[in-house]
Parts: structure tokens; sequence; C-alpha cells
């Protein structure tokens, strides 16, 4: 199957990372090279960029995609939370611009075998971003303590009805193991009131948003390496990231805003005395939006938001 995967807010991201042609870049979610390419297209021979993605799907589709930029391009099999590591390693200490875009891939949500879509019924419950890891979401499913499972359906589902889906799937993996998306939407329907169906769009939605982020450790890798990320910024380098839901845009916005005035001494006093120095600038006030355009070609990207830091 073709790796296939709209590249959402393409034309905002690029626009905003204010390309240097002889600048060093990284996607440090690489995809179906949607971003990077478009990166690679305004580089000069001296310019660079390096692509990041645990998906080996990915890293194939990327590599065709990206093979008539030549030397100029770099690409890694690894979680973008070892940027640093990857670009010290090739001899990279800091870098001109760094894109995120957080969202699961059309090609992962469309292939039922890779197990992230709750619309396949017979896909098995996989979900893994990297297929070298062994933990799958059927572990998840089937393993997790009932606590456990209320937690991160309420946590990273923000599921009003999260105790009672983790209570049902209890229930129901004790006659026998939950394998399929089918078992499991059936599972998280007969757990929500009908009148709730009706109107909340579809019931799975959440509960297997939360699952995917529990198994590949998200909003942990998001949240533990955006300093790391900004650090590795030259001055006047930028940091593009498009997320798709509130916990991550959240984690964003708050790291932005901090990075920016980390100052913690307390309002009332006339002059900073903790020391911390600001990193740059949140260039986006409020989150860049799709246009109606791209609302209109591609659904999927009715949640996504772009937020842009700027290196001092």
């Amino acid at each position: 199957m073709e790796f296939k995967h709209y590249s959402v807010l393409l034309e905002e991201t690029i626009e905003h990372l204010n390309i240097r042609p002889d600048g060093i870049y990284v996607d440090g979610t690489l995809g179906g090279a949607g971003h990077a390419s478009e990166v690679a297209k305004r580089l000069s021979e001296k310019g660079r960029l390096i692509g990041i993605d645990q998906d080996a799907d990915a890293i194939r589709a990327a590599g065709e995609r990206l093979k008539p930029f030549g030397d100029k391009v770099t690409i890694i099999r690894s979680n973008y939370a070892n940027m640093k590591e990857e670009l010290h390693a090739i001899g990279i200490e800091h870098v001109d611009g760094i894109v995120l875009d957080l969202g699961v891939s059309s090609f992962q949500l469309d292939t039922p075998e890779r197990g992230f879509t709750y619309r396949d019924a017979d896909a098995p419950l996989d979900m893994r971003m990297d297929d070298r890891q062994s933990l799958t979401a059927r572990d998840i499913v089937n393993d997790y303590s009932e606590m456990d499972l209320y937690r991160i359906i309420r946590d990273y589902g923000e599921d009003k009805f999260a105790k009672n889906i983790a209570k049902h799937i209890v229930n129901e993996r004790q006659k026998k193991p939950i394998t399929t998306a089918g078992e499991l939407s059936e599972i998280i329907r007969e757990s929500i009131p009908m009148k709730v169906q009706k109107t909340g769009g579809n019931p799975a939605k959440r509960t297997f948003q939360a699952i995917r982020i529990e198994l590949n450790h998200e909003l942990e890798v998001l949240q533990d390496n955006l300093d790391t990320m900004i650090d590795l910024l030259n001055p006047g380098g930028r940091i593009c990231i498009i997320t798709f839901h509130s916990l991550e845009d959240r984690i964003v916005k708050t790291n932005f805003k901090r990075n920016e005035n980390p100052c913690t001494c307390p309002s009332d006093f006339p002059v900073c005395v903790c020391g911390k120095k600001s990193k740059g600038r949140v260039i986006t006030r409020k989150p860049v939006l799709p246009g109606e355009r791209e609302l209109a070609e591609n659904s999927r990207s009715k949640s996504a938001k772009l937020r842009v830091f700027e290196r001092a």
C-alpha cells in the first residue's frame, strides 16, 4: 500500500519556518515527507535537511520521495526524543529550524493491520508507531488494571464515561481476550448512553486515542523534549509544532510561554532576581488554523493547530 499522508498546514508551516537556503532543518516526524520535501526544495547545495521518524513504512516512503535531493537529506529511523543525540552523532550541534507534525498519518489510519483505526472491525489492536516495540494496544486492553484503564481513558481520552468503559473492558476480557478493533468498539459503545452516542460522534474515538497515546508515550515525549529542541536552535531559528488535540496543544502553548518568560519572581518584585533568561519569543499568539480550502480537502485537518517559537 502506498504511504499517503496529507500534510496539514503545509504552506503555513513552511512560511513560519523562515527557511534560509544554507540552513540546517529537522523534520522530527518525517512521515511521508510532505513538509520535508517542501523544506528541501528551498535549500541550496549548502543547506541540509535531517528527517527523523520511528515508523519503518514512513522511512521507506520518505526515502523515495526525498531521493531527488541527494546528499542534502539525511534520514534517521528514531524517535524525535533522541533528536539531540542523533544530530550530535552526525556532527550537528545546532539547527535553524525544527518541524513536528504530531498527527497520526493517513497511512497509519487507513492501513487496518496497523491497528490505529476503530472503523475496521477486523483490525488488530496494535497501534505501535515503532514495530520494534513489543508492547501493543492489545496488551494494554487485556493486561492493564481497571484503575489504569480508567486513568488513561480519563486523562488521555478526556472521556467522562471513562470509569464505565474501563469496567466494561475488564468484565468482557474475563470471558475471552479482546483482540480486534470491532470487539473493543462494541464494548465501548455498550458503556455509553445511547442518547450521548446520537450526538457525540463515534464513541470509540476517545478511548482509541487514549490507548494510542499511552502505548507510544506521546505526551511524555513531547513534554520532556521541548526544552531540548529549543536549545538546539540557532539564534533566529524556529520550531513549528502542529498538534491535533487539546492535550498536545496545551503542552506546547505552556512550554513556549514559559521559554519566552521564565521569570519566577513574585509579580510585585521591582526587578527580576531569579536570574532566568528568556530563550526567545512566541511567534503565534494564537494558533494558526487550517483555512477553508484545506478543511474542504481534508476533514482530518479540522483539529490541527500550529504554534511557532523563535530562538533569541
